[in-house]
């Protein structure tokens, strides 16, 4: 006999303010598709909260109905942690309220806040907060597992720049976590990714930043790959602290500013970005033409909203995406040679190999400050990704970017990655990342907060015992 307790979806409509969404209901296609088209996945019911009170009650609800439990940001995640097969989705796009207090420099968003919702708003004051590279982005992904962009070296990382919280744990409770409140679950979040709880709404720190800043972008044919990456080894060496640089191999896109003649050509980009004004950049950018001609440049003042999506095309919604990431001290010579001689191999014009700076302002904070797991020194991260809208293509670059990989691990200081690059979330590969006082901390702490480690679909760190 079914008991009158029985958990059921018209109990649970009848207790939320938000939506609940079941298979064949309209949204509910929208509700579970992600970024990465690879991913295919239904859950039983999906939850568009209106707010913390409704994830309490809709994580009651999977107690109780014995539901896996997923939580949708911004659906960027290339693992698909977004959405669980048969289990409960929270999909928190339904919380994108944001607020700008320009006066404290401070903004507050909701858990399903995209970075080019957040810096639409906070530029109408001509501040941002450092976010990350594509702006459909989620905020809350981004920022749990660590976040950089184009403003680390000047700003720190996304995590640096939070100031609190507000987030719902997996027995309901509804907490404002933040330096003073709950500060091991505040240090937790700020790397540990979203195994603590549901986050409802960020407060973030904002800086001055645009409306318009500079950039430089030099462009190398694949037969000059090493000048041109040791020559992004000196710029790392000169150019100022504050200076956002990203280096990519990629294809050139058929782009206004890309002579006709190399759309879609294979080779190497570096982008230099300013924020310090005209002068500064124009010296970035003789720095730049000191090495190998390219094959062509862009140089010009561009709005910093249009900075922070110029890489969208590279990433469409709905792409077949695959990636693998690890650190390194530096452009050293051996690294260049792995990268020269990989980096040709791939097949799809979409794949990519964006690698990050970390530099400037990441370098100044505490490795113990936070619980992002990598090194807070000045290195290289190599981010190798199979993109790619046909599955042949995308299958063969898949193989490459692990053989590519494999080839970087022995000159890598760190082949664990960060978080927010994994999609297989191995559980030595998740430990190595934060290293072996991290993770036991943070081990502790999901124990105090998710003893039943409800929120386990993401690089999980399980409760300690």
């Amino acid at each position: 006999m079914t008991s009158t307790a029985e958990p059921t979806l018209e109990s649970l409509r009848t207790q939320l303010s938000g939506a609940v969404l079941t298979d064949g209901d309209p949204g509910y296609d929208v509700a579970r598709s992600v970024w990465n088209g690879e991913i295919d996945r239904r859950p039983a019911v999906v939850v568009r909260p209106a707010g913390p009170a409704d994830v309490a009650t809709a994580l009651a609800y999977a107690r109780e109905a014995g539901l896996d439990v997923s939580v949708r940001g911004g659906g960027h995640n290339y693992a698909g942690a977004a959405v669980v097969d048969g289990g409960l989705c929270l999909d928190l796009s339904s919380l994108q309220a944001i607020s700008v207090d320009p006066e404290s420099r401070t903004a507050r968003c909701g858990g399903g806040t995209t970075w080019a919702q957040l810096d639409a708003a906070t530029q109408e004051h001509a501040l941002a907060v450092p976010g990350g590279t594509i702006s459909h982005t989620g905020v809350g992904g981004l920022t749990l597992g660590g976040g950089f962009g184009w403003l680390t070296a000047k700003h720190g990382m996304s995590c640096d720049n939070l100031l609190s919280a507000e987030l719902v744990t997996a027995d309901g409770e509804v907490l404002r976590v933040s330096a003073e409140e709950h500060p091991d679950l505040f240090w937790a979040l700020r790397g540990g990714g979203g195994n603590f709880g549901v986050v409802t709404e960020f407060e973030f720190r904002l800086h001055p930043v645009g409306p318009i800043v500079h950039l430089g972008l030099f462009f190398y044919g694949l037969e000059d790959g090493v000048a041109a990456l040791r020559h992004a080894r000196e710029l790392l060496r000169t150019l100022p602290r504050e200076t956002g640089v990203l280096v990519a191999g990629l294809n050139a896109p058929p782009a206004p500013f890309v002579p006709d003649a190399h759309h879609f050509r294979p080779g190497y980009a570096v982008l230099i970005a300013g924020f310090d004004g005209e002068e500064q950049h124009a010296e970035a950018v003789a720095a730049a033409r000191s090495g190998p001609a390219p094959l062509f440049e862009f140089v010009s003042p561009i709005p910093y909203v249009e900075l922070q999506r110029m890489i969208d095309g590279a990433a469409p919604w709905g792409i077949l995406a695959y990636e693998k990431a690890a650190y390194a001290d530096a452009f050293t010579d051996e690294v260049i040679e792995v990268i020269a001689d990989f980096l040709p191999r791939k097949t799809s014009p979409m794949s990519i190999m964006p690698i990050f700076a970390m530099r400037g302002a990441f370098t100044e904070v505490a490795d113990d400050a936070t619980a992002f797991g990598g090194p807070r020194r000045e290195s290289i991260l190599i981010n190798i990704d199979s993109l790619a809208a046909e599955p042949e293509p995308y299958a063969v670059d898949r193989a490459w970017v692990r053989e590519f990989w494999e080839a970087l691990v022995p000159f890598s200081s760190n082949s664990a990655g960060y978080v927010n690059f994994m999609v297989e979330y191995e559980a030595d590969r998740v430990r190595m990342s934060y290293g072996p006082e991290k993770y036991a901390r943070l081990a502790r702490i999901k124990a105090a907060y998710d003893p039943r480690n409800v929120f386990h679909h993401n690089a999980n760190i399980p409760p300690a015992p």
